[in-house]
């Protein structure tokens, strides 16, 4: 039996993830429902993209990303955009009157099978000062939309972490998927 048709094999289960061997392969899935998360590319009224800031535990640093969450982790059943905008509004303070998923595609197909939905927010409008729930520490930062790569690349400069996904983001922001400017 090939490594790729192998029977998984669980060797560990916690809240969010599993671990799965299966032939040579290790990896991890995520638990929840579809095991999919949204990024959110948002841009505010005043043309500033919304970035976080957080610590990750797995890189023992703070890290600069775009909001982001798992899909149908609080709701079973919640769609994509739903999932998006309450994450949205979660992390920053702000929602918005419509979310579009722009594709779907895995985060790290070598060691995981989780999938991320790259949402475009629109129609936003400040409800809140954002922050994340009780177990998390956010920091929201509101970047004018010309400056927010040169922001990235000072804040990489100070030791931050960013995320990758960033910079295909900035890159929706200005485009449509076929290369098309927006």
């Amino acid at each position: 039996m090939s490594q790729n048709t192998a029977a998984p094999r669980v060797v560990y289960e916690g809240r969010y993830q599993r671990m799965v061997v299966r032939g040579t392969w290790e990896y991890s899935e995520r638990t929840h429902a579809g095991g999919l998360a949204a990024i959110i590319i948002a841009v505010t009224p005043d043309d500033e993209v919304l970035f976080v800031e957080q610590f990750r535990v797995p890189l023992q640093a703070r890290t600069i990303e775009m909001p982001a969450g798992l899909v149908g982790d609080i709701t079973a059943g919640e769609s994509i955009e739903a999932s998006a905008i309450r994450e949205l509004e979660e992390e920053t303070g702000w929602t918005a009157d419509h979310a579009e998923v722009l594709m779907i595609g895995p985060t790290s197909s070598g060691a995981s099978s989780e999938k991320i939905a790259f949402v475009r927010a629109t129609g936003l409008r400040r409800v809140g000062e954002g922050g994340g729930d009780d177990s998390e520490d956010i920091t929201v930062h509101s970047i004018a939309r010309d400056r927010a790569a040169a922001w990235l690349v000072e804040k990489m400069g100070q030791g931050y972490e960013l995320d990758a996904k960033l910079w295909a983001g900035l890159w929706m922001i200005e485009h449509h998927l076929d290369g098309r400017p927006r």
